[in-house]
């Protein structure tokens, strides 16, 4: 709470050469890039960080497969690459990962012609993962016996990456890198409005949500990192675009996990778009519905719950079908999709005309100082970073580091002497039961070198390494942490941005849990009751 605090003051009493309004993937990591090269930056968000869009993807890092069939080649390549990138230089994030495809009989598309197209997509890749394996429905029932291939003729396993930890999770260690390179960011900070001054600079209109006091922040350029709200702003900035948005709508249901497997598997569900079962620690992930929304503000329908359960029931083996009752929690928003308005009419189209087939391409348009940013995919990040990096400095901002790195896991020294420190310690003999992996490998993951500093931690008080929160695998000195470093606001921030607790521990759980009112206590301390009060009251 002190930090936001704080950079909130500063928001409002200094000045930037950017300021970025939107905190999802997009503003996340341009923020972490122009910082890192000595550009004064200011990041805010209406709501937290990857509040939107970035906290309910599909938890892949994938290279764009289904874009073949649109002979988008190109973009295939380039997310090829960059999720490739992110593997080198995440790798206890983004991680490899077989997806093992089920082809049925009377797809669209022949199981040979499909095969073709993991090859293709392969050496796109530039040859970086495991090579393509036709199946046959014997291979598959041996080693996925829960997959029903009754009207399957075999199927095809590729590899491809994904997060092993959250997306959300994943963007908010980009706005801390940004915070650790100077960046003033803060989040529930409203913009409605800014005025250019005819010395080329804005002055923007902004109001502290949870104060609910106004104030203005002075900046040289406007970022709008908006995601599917880009629209909207531009509007209240009276900046006209060529490229607007239209939205999709996904789902996601969490379910008790059904596989042992570490594999995502994948069907094409009745509609022929693509679904997937993914592993999420000790649950598994289901999804995802595509369906056109005029809004950003959507929910989960029970139309939608139905057709993911139908789909799962019908291509899984369980032994029993899946219900409404066995959903853990549930996952929706809109994915912004870029279109291009003609200036003759004004009216969107796009190269395609089915929607549908629209990829997650990301495009930058600049206009009388404000830079906006369209569609876009979480794989892309890196180059997005890079990019409006590029834009700003044609823009006239100097760099004061233009070569300076910017992302990834940090110097190998520094991940060598966590790990000899934390073997020292004897540290994963805490690990608990039922955890899914090794603690000392858990804890890099999240805080990259500042997990040498919660190694001191457990050094100085043993106790800080015992779990809070029945069933979630934080442990008191992460909650501290967090408290400290992660700007959390609201309990929601916590458990469901910065941790993924509320997405594999229920409700009912939840409620019961003696350790929430701990850890609300570290986070918030007298305004404990009242943060958790409220998240109930919100859920």
């Amino acid at each position: 709470m002190k930090l936001r605090e704080t950079n909130v003051a500063k928001l409002a009493a200094e000045e930037f050469d950017v300021l970025i309004v939107g905190g999802g993937i997009n503003g996340a990591v341009s923020a972490a890039c122009l910082s890192a090269r000595g550009i004064r930056v200011a990041l805010v968000d209406r709501g937290d960080f990857a509040g939107m869009t970035s906290q309910e993807s599909s938890n892949l890092a994938w290279g764009g497969i289904k874009y073949l069939e649109s002979f988008e080649l190109g973009l295939v390549r380039k997310l090829c690459l960059a999720r490739n990138r992110l593997i080198s230089a995440y790798p206890s994030t983004v991680q490899p990962i077989g997806f093992y495809l089920t082809h049925d009989k009377d797809f669209r598309k022949s199981r040979f012609i499909l095969w073709v197209g993991t090859w293709l997509y392969w050496l796109m890749g530039s040859g970086f993962l495991r090579r393509p394996r036709l199946l046959s429905t014997a291979d598959m029932a041996s080693e996925e016996p829960i997959v029903n291939t009754s009207h399957a003729d075999g199927g095809i396993e590729y590899e491809d990456a994904y997060l092993h930890d959250n997306d959300a999770r994943f963007v908010w260690n980009f706005v801390r890198s940004a915070l650790d390179h100077g960046a003033v960011a803060a989040n529930y900070v409203d913009v409605s409005g800014a005025k250019k001054g005819t010395d080329g600079r804005w002055t923007v209109t902004a109001r502290d949500v949870l104060g609910g006091a106004p104030f203005t922040i002075r900046a040289r350029l406007i970022l709008n990192a908006c995601g599917p709200l880009v629209d909207t702003l531009n509007a209240e900035l009276g900046t006209t675009t060529q490229h607007h948005h239209v939205l999709s709508k996904g789902i996601h249901l969490i379910v008790p996990k059904l596989t042992a497997t570490r594999r995502v598997l994948s069907f094409f569900a009745d509609d022929g778009r693509l679904f997937f079962v993914i592993p999420m620690g000790t649950r598994t992930c289901i999804g995802t519905t595509d369906t056109p929304s005029s809004t950003p503000d959507v929910g989960v329908t029970p139309e939608d719950r139905r057709f993911v359960l139908e789909n799962i029931n019908a291509r899984l083996k369980l032994p029993k079908p899946l219900t409404e009752a066995d959903i853990i929690a549930e996952r929706c928003g809109v994915r912004p999709l870029a279109m291009v308005s003609t200036p003759a009419d004004g009216k969107k189209k796009a190269a395609n005309k089915d929607w549908m087939q629209l990829s997650r391409k990301h495009a930058i348009e600049v206009k009388d100082g404000v830079l906006s940013i369209f569609g876009g995919k979480l794989t892309d990040c890196l180059n997005v970073g890079e990019e409006i990096y590029r834009e700003v400095v044609k823009l006239g901002v100097t760099a004061k580091y233009p070569t300076s790195g910017w992302y990834g896991e940090g110097a190998p020294g520094v991940r060598d002497d966590f790990f000899h420190q934390a073997r020292l310690m004897d540290l994963d003999a805490l690990t608990a039961k039922s955890s899914s992996e090794p603690l000392s490998t858990r804890l890099w993951r999240r805080y990259g070198a500042s997990a040498i500093g919660l190694l001191e931690s457990i050094r100085q008080d043993p106790h800080q390494a015992e779990l809070v929160i029945e069933n979630a695998e934080y442990l008191r000195c992460e909650i501290e942490e967090a408290a400290r470093r992660e700007m959390v606001t609201k309990l929601d921030d916590f458990l469901r941005r910065r941790s993924k607790i509320a997405l594999v521990v229920s409700q009912e759980e939840l409620t019961q849990a003696a350790g929430l009112k701990a850890a609300c206590r570290i986070l918030f301390g007298d305004e404990a009751d009242a943060k958790l009060a409220e998240y109930f009251a919100a859920s």
